[in-house]
């Protein structure tokens, strides 16, 4: 797919930019999680500006002369706390300014390639491991196009923890429209795992589910498809198509859940950066290339519910499109690793306590 980037890169006029934000706020398309947390920002700021402003005023007073002539500490003090105001003013101006810039920016590539754009996504509910996990979710930047299938591609974010635990995880993913539902299958890519090999991923599967291939893609992923389905998986991942998931995304980690595949990142692949457009839709077409062959496969535990036997029908009758329940979901597991983590930090916090109430 050529992909047109002009519209990421090239001069913008402000006044443009301006009426498309005017027309976004008229639609109530802006009012997002986002957007809330920086409204907070700038009242915040603007109010604990006001707060230093008045004590510099203050200062001016308190250190002026005894026969009532500001003293030139009283002046600095002031001149900094205004040098403070303007510069927060500035910035903040640059940031809202920015947003819009960027959301004008997103809008007109998208259309400029026959796409559209859209700004936030409140709780995207797609079938993805990533979009069940947390609260507050939501997808920004959300561009979806019908080439060269239904796409997808979105900045993604959600909560954990509360208080000071509270946690906020981002990702990235590109949503590729399958032709027929598949196997749940989850290539957990080596490269960007995590500290002794720990997946960076947000869900455990049980490692009786792993499911090793040949020739190097272990070295890049670790495939797992549910119990029973191994065949499957070979008929799926043949070694042309292993061969294009690693040589296009193996720093990516990929899902495959009813009639979906889904690619997975840490970092924003909706972005103003053209060499991440190419290189998105470079990978998108690589695969569409080999993901064909997969309309053709067939779930044969279907064939017994579809054509029971007393109804006469061969049952070489081919079975309909769809999986069977045990195949739909990877069984959840359990993480070692994370065990022995919060093993140690509830003995060091026991180990704490035991001290204070000695020295104590």
């Amino acid at each position: 797919m050529a992909l047109d980037t002009s519209a990421l890169t090239g001069p913008v006029d402000r006044v443009e930019v301006r009426a498309f934000t005017a027309r976004l706020r008229r639609e109530g398309t802006l009012t997002s999680i986002v957007i809330t947390v920086v409204g907070f920002v700038v009242v915040g700021s603007i109010l604990l500006l006001s707060a230093a402003l008045l004590a510099a005023v203050v200062s001016f007073g308190l250190l002026a002369d005894a026969d009532g002539r500001p003293s030139p500490i009283g002046i600095l003090f002031l001149l900094v706390f205004v040098a403070a105001v303007l510069a927060v003013g500035y910035a903040l101006a640059k940031l809202l300014h920015g947003r819009a810039e960027r959301r004008y920016r997103l809008a007109r590539f998208a259309e400029a390639n026959g796409m559209s754009w859209t700004p936030t996504v409140p709780n995207p509910g797609l079938p993805g491991m990533i979009f069940s996990e947390g609260r507050d979710r939501e997808a920004t930047d959300v561009v979806r196009g019908p080439l060269p299938r239904g796409v997808e591609i979105g900045n993604y974010t959600y909560k954990t923890g509360s208080g000071k635990n509270e946690q906020t995880h981002k990702w990235a993913y590109v949503e590729i429209r399958l032709d027929t539902p598949l196997p749940h299958i989850v290539l957990d890519a080596v490269g960007n795992n995590g500290l002794f090999g720990g997946s960076n991923l947000p869900a455990m599967f049980s490692r009786d589910q792993r499911l090793s291939l040949e020739g190097d893609f272990d070295r890049y992923f670790a495939l797992y498809c549910p119990k029973g389905y191994e065949r499957d998986a070979l008929y799926l991942f043949t070694p042309d198509v292993m061969a294009r998931f690693v040589d296009n995304a193996a720093a990516l980690d990929v899902e495959i859940v009813d009639d979906r595949l889904f690619l997975y990142a840490r970092r924003e692949l909706s972005t103003l950066d053209p060499a991440v457009w190419e290189w998105i839709f470079g990978t998108v077409d690589a695969i569409d290339d080999k993901l064909a062959q997969w309309a053709r496969w067939r779930d044969e535990r279907l064939s017994a519910d579809a054509v029971p036997a007393a109804s006469g029908v061969p049952l070489l009758t081919p079975p309909p499109a769809g999986v069977a329940r045990e195949g739909r979901r990877l069984r959840r597991g359990f993480s070692w690793i994370g065990a022995v983590i919060a093993v140690l930090a509830i003995g060091w916090w026991l180990f704490s306590v035991v001290v204070d109430i000695i020295v104590g």
